[in-house]
């Protein structure tokens, strides 16, 4: 019974979307609201295996290296930014300024720098999604418990150790938030990143249907768009429930008491 209603939650508002979306494009006179069948006979003609290869797989993988250079990056910087007081305050204006520069606007300042090959997609995707991570390991790191940092001191774990037995997974909740933020980020400058001087990729499919006024077409790749979120949401959700075991092992203890 548990399972049936935790299937009717995942399930039930994109049921009822997609049965108001039907209901209301069949009654629709508009080129720019395609029918149900439209949209079913754009997809199965649009994203054969041969388009999924030239241009969807090389955007989730463009994505998923992003995101990873993001995660690498944000939780070393972070570190070390939140376990010196003084490197926070001089990176501090720094940060600040950059990351209130959108990554857009430097697209290109980096075609000119790197290219416009993968490199530039990726750096784009980085520049966006490593804030999140970033900030959110630097306050996870200053919201670590006194009495465990006094108590690492008085038995001298220091080093590695203490950055694997007590900052990592003090500052860890902050961090998979910071992530879960910056999976959403990474999406959508990937796309971004496809529509500047691009020959494929899901963006650059995109925008060229919108241009050539094949609606159906683009709406079906904006529906692949948010099928790839939806996959990231779950395997998100999978890893955050490994990684932080203990943490929702103690919270449901806690609201047990």
């Amino acid at each position: 019974m548990r399972y049936a209603k935790n299937f009717l939650y995942i399930v039930g508002l994109p049921a009822l979307l997609l049965i108001g979306w039907v209901l209301w494009s069949a009654q629709s006179t508009s080129f720019f609201v395609p029918t149900w069948e439209q949209m079913t006979n754009a997809f199965s003609t649009t994203w054969t295996w041969s388009r999924m290869t030239t241009d969807v797989f090389p955007s989730v993988g463009r994505l998923i290296a992003g995101i990873i250079v993001s995660i690498i990056l944000g939780i070393v910087v972070g570190l070390l930014v939140g376990s010196f007081r003084w490197l926070r305050q001089l990176m501090e204006p720094t940060m600040e300024f950059f990351r209130a520069v959108p990554p857009v606007v430097l697209i290109p300042v980096f075609m000119l720098l790197i290219g416009i090959g993968d490199d530039m997609k990726i750096a784009v995707i980085v520049l966006g999604a490593v804030w999140p991570i970033l900030l959110n390991t630097v306050e996870g790191v200053r919201s670590m418990d006194e009495v465990l940092s006094d108590t690492s001191h008085t038995y001298r774990i220091s080093g590695v150790a203490r950055i694997r037995y007590l900052i990592l997974p003090s500052a860890m909740p902050q961090i998979m938030a910071g992530i879960r933020q910056s999976l959403s980020i990474a999406l959508i400058l990937m796309v971004i990143s496809e529509m500047f001087a691009s020959s494929a990729g899901l963006g650059y499919t995109i925008i060229q249907f919108q241009r050539s006024f094949a609606i159906p077409e683009m709406w079906s790749g904006i529906v692949v768009l948010g099928l790839i979120g939806v996959i990231m949401s779950f395997i998100f959700q999978i890893v955050e429930r490994k990684v932080l075991a203990w943490y929702h092992g103690q919270r449901e203890m806690e609201n047990a008491g």
